[in-house]
């Protein structure tokens, strides 16, 4: 009997048709390298160093200013809005979606990618169409002196509008693939509802939940397009990071700009990072898991 285990036909077959020659693997690789370099790579390290062009107290002096504090506190104070109330959502669209049948089922489903689908700019408009001064519901929030458009409400609105996709969309398909055995055994052992989704659902979504959240929020903090619309652009008052970067440069402040542009910058690269680590979490979870399938069929 031979010592070495011959290797599966169909297997064999797969490698054979996925086996590249040197050349091509070589142009493949440096096609996709020098696109991430000059699409990638390159913007990101003129950021930086159009914003350090003039001296790093210029650029701290331009960090500090009243108008850049404000624009950064109110980014932050939207995406901390922003984040959980998406995170709430993403998680019971995707729990009913994934564990239960019913009517309209595919019709949520549909409703969950409109943003993907929708100009940022038109959903910045539906908000200014409903709440506007001249919207459906205007003169009632004006006799009421509450404001939504030109102010934070109407930026916090846009902005879960264009984010609430990334957690349902990351999470439905892996609670799908997990099923629902492991919750229906729960249900049977007594557990209540919210023990069922603290000891049970969530350890399993746990690092899709935050790959989603990662997502959501670098979304949130970066949004322009409908945030443009529904701010007003009063400098100090509703204009985020973005927003507060459009005016810097068109006001010729191009070293204040790019200030504030390495701090959305710096946002990607860390958000890059961490989408990194949960992902390699992630791919090493599945493969403990399939080590413990293995073993468990063979014992």
């Amino acid at each position: 009997m031979s010592a070495t285990l011959a290797i599966p036909a169909p297997v064999a077959a797969r490698r054979r048709a996925t086996a590249e020659p040197v050349v091509v693997r070589g142009l493949l690789i440096g096609a996709a390298v020098t696109f991430l370099g000059l699409f990638l790579v390159v913007p990101l390290a003129a950021v930086f160093t159009e914003a350090f062009r003039k001296g790093a107290h210029v650029y701290f002096a331009a960090l500090m200013e009243p108008d850049a504090l404000a624009a950064v506190k109110l980014t932050l104070l939207v995406a901390a809005i922003a984040v959980p109330a998406n995170l709430i959502f993403g998680v019971a669209a995707a729990w009913a979606i994934a564990k239960f049948e019913f009517k309209g089922k595919s019709v949520l489903t549909a409703l969950i990618d409109l943003p993907f689908a929708v100009s940022p700019v038109v959903s910045g408009l539906i908000y200014v169409l409903l709440f506007g001064l001249r919207g459906w519901f205007g003169p009632w929030l004006q006799a009421h002196d509450i404001k939504i458009i030109f102010a934070v409400p109407g930026i916090v609105l846009a902005t879960i509008f264009v984010t609430f996709p990334f957690v349902a969309r990351e999470l439905i398909p892996l609670m799908q693939a997990q099923g629902s055995e492991e919750e229906q055994a729960a249900r049977v052992l007594g557990a209540s509802g919210w023990q069922m989704f603290w000891r049970v659902t969530l350890p399993n979504i746990k690092w899709g939940l935050l790959y989603g959240v990662i997502l959501c929020n670098a979304r949130a903090m970066g949004e322009f397009g409908a945030v443009s619309v529904v701010s007003g652009h009063i400098r100090g008052a509703t204009n985020t990071m973005p927003l507060y970067v459009e005016i810097l440069y068109n006001e010729y402040h191009f070293a204040a700009a790019f200030a504030v542009a390495s701090l959305l910058a710096s946002l990607a690269l860390v958000t890059l990072v961490l989408k990194s680590v949960v992902e390699w979490k992630t791919r090493q979870e599945q493969a403990q898991g399939e080590v413990a399938f293995e073993h468990g069929y063979a014992t």
